[in-house]
Parts: structure tokens; sequence; C-alpha cells
């Protein structure tokens, strides 16, 4: 079942930040039930869920930290606009929302902060930090942070020698230095208004609550999926972060998943990525019931700088061998 786009829905508006009127959403939602009997998620007969990756403010909109323009240079933007349609149009089928939050402190392995040369200068942002960048000393972690963490500077540089050298080992990109984004408390970490509006106009429609995932707020690993961290264990076997079973959990529950968000060359690409392994770890068979908006996320591109399209769609097409199936937002939910 479909259903029309609601007549508050401005897509002018989609790359704005402002404030949502809940009072006025969640009376549209009665009415929009009402009109279209809609039912409560939980009389549903097929479960239909559907995963929003970082969609904030952070990545979304424009002149904003992270602003992920795709090739396009709104791709972000394009790709809410067209996510929007697809909640509203597919309100009546779908069941469940869950939106992770990437959550960021200003002290942590990827911002600027966390490194020195040996004037005391930062990285820039975009700053590719490499095993051998480390052990020559080229970059050194910032000493004057050990004790914030209660560590010895010396272990830090450990840390950080360790921490490059596994994502070596593992084949992943090499530790990127980011600008200052999603950080807790700011503009940047909300859920841009245009999609938070829907998930809520949803949540009052179908009598169902939307979940909301926090990552990657661990100090010392990166954490692009939102099933867990680049690095689970630091040099002595602590603990840098843990593996999220939520989301294959979620899966043996659901009829379908989709997904979509933002960026879709790094915590788009690698959620799926962590999905698949936990998928061929259980049943290879769940990979049918994911199903991925690929107009409703973008890749990260930086012009003159770095274009991660070549490398997000490679992944797809990997997601798509292995069962996934690839969708547009327009398609039909039968």
């Amino acid at each position: 079942m479909t259903t029309p786009i609601p007549s508050f829905f401005d897509s002018s508006r989609v790359g704005e930040v402002w404030k949502v009127d809940y009072a006025a959403r969640a009376d549209d939602a009665k009415t929009f039930a009402l009109q279209h009997g809609l039912q409560p998620a939980s009389n549903a007969d097929a479960k239909i869920s559907l995963l929003l990756i970082d969609v904030q403010n952070t990545f979304c909109i424009p002149n904003f930290e992270l602003f992920v323009g795709g090739r396009s240079g709104n791709g972000a933007v394009e790709d809410n606009i067209r996510l929007c349609e697809f909640i509203y149009k597919n309100i009546g089928n779908i069941t469940h929302i869950i939106a992770t939050m990437d959550t960021h402190y200003a002290h942590q392995i990827f911002h600027p902060n966390f490194f020195v040369d040996e004037n005391g200068n930062h990285p820039a942002p975009y700053t590719d930090i490499h095993l051998t960048d480390l052990q020559n000393s080229k970059w050194k972690f910032n000493s004057e942070l050990a004790s914030q963490f209660n560590i010895a500077p010396e272990y830090g540089q450990q840390m950080m020698i360790h921490y490059a050298e596994a994502l070596e080992k593992k084949g992943k990109y090499a530790l990127t230095i980011w600008p200052y984004h999603a950080m807790l408390g700011g503009l940047g970490h909300a859920i841009v208004p245009a999609v938070e509006e829907a998930i809520f106009f949803h949540s009052i429609a179908r009598n169902t609550q939307a979940d909301f995932e926090i990552k990657g707020d661990k100090p010392f690993t990166e954490n692009y999926s939102a099933i867990g961290p680049e690095v689970l264990t630091g040099p002595m076997g602590e603990t840098l972060g843990t593996r999220n079973s939520k989301f294959i959990e979620h899966l043996l529950e659901v009829d379908r998943l989709y997904i979509a968000g933002q960026a879709k060359s790094h915590c788009v690409a690698w959620t799926i990525s962590d999905l698949l392994d936990d998928i061929q770890a259980v049943d290879s068979e769940l990979a049918k019931k994911v199903y991925l908006l690929e107009d409703c996320s973008s890749p990260v591109v930086v012009p003159e700088v770095v274009d991660h399209t070549d490398a997000a769609n490679e992944a797809f097409n990997r997601f798509a061998k292995a069962g996934m199936k690839i969708v547009k937002s327009t398609d039909e939910i039968k």
C-alpha cells in the first residue's frame, strides 16, 4: 500500500535546519492514519524495517562540517528528499525505523587535536596517518591528553602505532583525520529536521517507537560501522570498543530491512559489510532480506582531494553478489 506525501512536506527545506512542530505533526499523523486506514505497526502481517545511517546535519546540510555532496555536489540533500518521500509513500508498509547517530567529542583519534608533529602542529583535516608516519614520529600522540585517559604519553604513541598496524592488517582505509563533526550537544549531531519529522510522523501514524543508536563515542577507535569499531583491542588487549549484535538480531525478526544514509562510501558501506559478516556467520540466506536504497546514499567526494565513488559502487556490487537487493526509493514495496 502506498500513501500520498503529506501537504506539510516541503522538499525545498530538506537542506535547511529548522524546528519540527511536533504537536502539529502529531495531529496530522492521527488524521492521516484515519484517512488511509493505517493500523498499528504491531498488527502488520509483514515486518518491514528501515535503517537510517547517520542522517545528521553534520553530513547532510550544506556548509556543515562534513557535508556529503557526492559527485553532484548536493548529494545528501537530494538523497534525503527521496528518503522522506519514500517514508511518506510507504508509511503503511514500514513497521519500524532505526536511526544511527555518529557521536563525537573533541578528543578522539580521528580529530586533529589527537596528534602533533615535532613543532606542535596538528594534522589538517583529511590527512591520512599511516603506520610509517607514527613509527618515524612524523605524527605523535598528543601527550597533553595522556592524563585524561590515565595513560603515559609513551603508551599513547604505542597505542597509535598498534592501531595503524591493525588497520593495515585488515586492509582498511588509513587512519583519516576529519574536521570536528557530529559533536555531541551541537547542531551537527542532530538528525536532519525533514527526516526527523518523517520519523516522528511515522511513529505517531503507526503507533510504533523509533530507535536511535549512538555510535562513534569511543576515543581510541574509529567507528564508521554502526555494528562495530575498526579496532576492538589495544596493545595490551584492553577493550577499545565492542561489537553491536542488535542489527543481526533485528534482521532475524523482520521480513525486510531497507538501508539508507550517509556516507555510502564509509558509514553505510562499512555497516552493511559488518552486517554481511554477521549474516554469513548465522545464515547466508538472510542477505536476501536486505534492500539497499541506492538513491538515498552518496559517497564522500572532496573535489581535487578525494573521490570515493568507485569504492562505494564496488562495495554495493559485492553486497548484491552476496544476495542483497539494490533498489531505488521509487520501487514499489510488494
